[in-house]
């Protein structure tokens, strides 16, 4: 028994082997496409994955990784009973819920207006007006942004016009986060359309003559047709937006933020970087808190994914 089952697996590897040399020699220009990506994320992504092991260890840059001394889970224990960890926990989960309420539906509703549009000439300028904030650097839009709410800034002016009193905005720490979430759709909504735009063009035209013959009108065109024709792609942004909870834009909380405002603004990446490279350069311990976070955004991921997967048969896998 064993002499006749013990080829079998030769067979199969040499089997596979000889398929991925053929695949490989079919599709040899593609494979060297991708090679560039494949080295970046292994480059950049897996290979520094080696240092996370400081979280577990009170790291000593003289000690290296190995030699310094091993602690286990007494960073991460501290970090939850730290005064920080429910201030941080509650400000990147908040900024990130009204992040999904307000600027997530923003780019769906602005494709969906953009396609109503018969105009070719106005529709090319209301697009390239919309994408153009995409393209300013971080600090210059951040720098934009402090000017707008500043006391003096125009939309300080249009504020007291409506009778709010005169003040500095980002000087607040109760209007930080309106100003963080309205400028990141001013921000991305002209950008973030356009696989929305893409998702559109990608429906049968026969689908909205038919329903013209049955008199459906333009809204009911848009609900029983685009809004389900674009669902696949809403569904798996929506499951990478739930898989980054735990996860805000580092640069502009960074730039637009100060000590007034870390009650309602420091998040969990603005921490890592004060505490890991600022204050007191506690590697292992802004290591310890960095893992936390993409570990509950794993988790978080795939459950989003799941749940999609029993509700709309929609996943990303």
């Amino acid at each position: 028994m064993r002499s006749l089952a013990a080829p079998f697996p030769r067979n199969l590897v040499k089997a596979s082997v000889k398929g991925i040399v053929r695949d490989y020699r079919k599709h040899k220009y593609l494979y060297l496409m991708i090679l560039p990506v494949i080295l970046y994320y292994a480059i950049f992504s897996y290979t520094p994955m080696y240092g996370a092991i400081i979280a577990f260890k009170n790291y000593r840059i003289a000690d290296g990784f190995l030699g310094s001394q091993w602690v286990g889970f007494q960073h991460f224990i501290d970090f939850f009973n730290s005064y920080y960890f429910g201030r941080l926990l509650r400000n990147t989960l908040l900024i990130n819920v009204y992040l999904l309420i307000f600027s997530f539906p923003a780019p769906i509703i602005f494709a969906l207006l953009i396609n109503e549009i018969r105009g070719s000439l106005f529709k090319r300028t209301v697009q390239t007006i919309t994408y153009l904030p995409h393209f300013i650097s971080m600090i210059v839009i951040c720098g934009m942004i402090t000017q707008f709410v500043a006391r003096d800034g125009v939309i300080m002016d249009f504020l007291v016009w409506l009778g709010m009193e005169r003040t500095a905005l980002l000087g607040h720490p109760q209007y930080f986060r309106t100003v963080y979430v309205v400028s990141d759709i001013w921000q991305g909504v002209g950008w973030g359309s356009i696989i929305y735009l893409a998702a559109i063009t990608g429906i049968n035209p026969e689908l909205y003559e038919a329903a013209r013959m049955d008199g459906a009108n333009r809204w009911r065109q848009t609900t029983s047709i685009t809004l389900p024709g674009i669902a696949p792609i809403i569904t798996i942004l929506f499951i990478l937006k739930i898989g980054n909870m735990l996860d805000v834009g580092f640069e502009k909380i960074i730039l637009l933020y100060n000590p007034n405002t870390y009650v309602t603004a420091d998040v969990i990446s603005t921490f890592v970087y004060r505490k890991g490279l600022g204050e007191s350069s506690e590697f292992s311990y802004t290591t310890a808190v960095g893992l936390f976070q993409s570990a509950i955004n794993f988790v978080l991921l795939i459950a989003a994914n799941r749940f999609s997967k029993k509700v709309s048969d929609n996943s990303l896998w």
